[in-house]
């Protein structure tokens, strides 16, 4: 057996940022002490998510992967307690700025720097006003405890962005968010919808999928979002293992079985029946 301890967290953030660094290492702290050995923070946990609304000011916040202030401290953290910790920031690389995540092993060494493919546009979440579409291609790092590939947010609705990083070796995808409530359609609650696309992922590839959001009610100048939680663990057939509800700040812990989903893998011959000469048409935007 290959048995891996996974945890989500979720929690409400501030503008005081000292604040958030801290809450956020209580989560891991916690989760540490409950076994967990890769742990999943929420996106752009050092701040609220000011994609809310266009303001050209918060990109103070964006900062090269070395100098970001939470990828030098959860680093030295996850040294000490011998954890994998994901850390999304707010990345500047020169003029250009991206929604990205690093990826710290378990001897807090940074093994790489991931750059969200898929960047969203809708009321209260303006991204493309902040971010670049990401230019690292979909990445799977080979961790202390196992294979992981991330997604960020947007990217996790996208079938292809699971299927990726699954060809690419992945046994546990992860996916840190913030989602809430929609300012341009007060009516819509996606929660059970964002869970189920997941599961779908997990379902699909046969891999445990780890969902981090965020919870509480943050305010722009003129819109205001309420996070929704509902934080997960699935398993490899999209079970939930774990979940947590909409407002609780809490973490989350699921153990699995590495060994044993590969071999479920292999015994349904999915990998084997694929047919990827047939698949040439979602490889453009024109589907005739």
């Amino acid at each position: 057996m290959a048995i891996v301890t996974l945890a989500a967290t979720q929690m409400a953030c501030s503008w005081d940022l000292d604040e958030n660094i801290q809450k956020a290492e209580e989560q891991v702290l916690a989760a540490t002490k409950d076994g967990a050995q890769i742990i999943l923070l929420q996106e752009l946990f050092q701040t609220p998510y000011f994609c809310i609304e266009k303001d050209y000011s918060f990109q103070r916040h964006a900062k090269p992967m070395q100098a970001d202030r939470a990828v030098q401290h959860f680093a030295a953290l996850a040294r000490r307690l011998g954890v994998v910790l994901p850390v999304s920031y707010y990345e500047a690389a020169g003029n250009t700025f991206f929604n990205s995540l690093a990826m710290i092993d378990a001897d807090g060494t940074v093994m790489g720097n991931y750059r969200k493919t898929h960047i969203p546009h809708a009321i209260g979440y303006e991204e493309k006003f902040y971010f670049t579409p990401g230019n690292t291609g979909f990445k799977v790092f080979e961790t202390r405890f196992a294979k992981v590939g991330c997604g960020i947010c947007w990217d996790q609705w996208f079938p292809e962005t699971a299927r990726a990083l699954c060809l690419l070796g992945a046994e546990v995808l992860l996916f840190p968010t913030a989602i809430g409530t929609e300012p341009g359609d007060t009516s819509l609650d996606s929660s059970a919808h964002w869970q189920r696309v997941m599961q779908g992922h997990a379902a699909a590839n046969m891999v445990p999928v780890v969902a981090s959001n965020r919870v509480g009610l943050e305010k722009g100048p003129n819109l205001e979002m309420t996070f929704y939680g509902s934080s997960f663990i699935a398993d490899h057939t999209g079970a939930m293992l774990a979940e947590a509800n909409k407002v609780d700040e809490t973490h989350l812990i699921a153990r699995t079985d590495l060994d044993a989903t590969r071999a479920y893998r292999q015994s349904w011959g999915t990998w084997r029946d694929r047919r990827p000469e047939t698949y040439g048409l979602i490889s453009g935007h024109d589907a005739t």
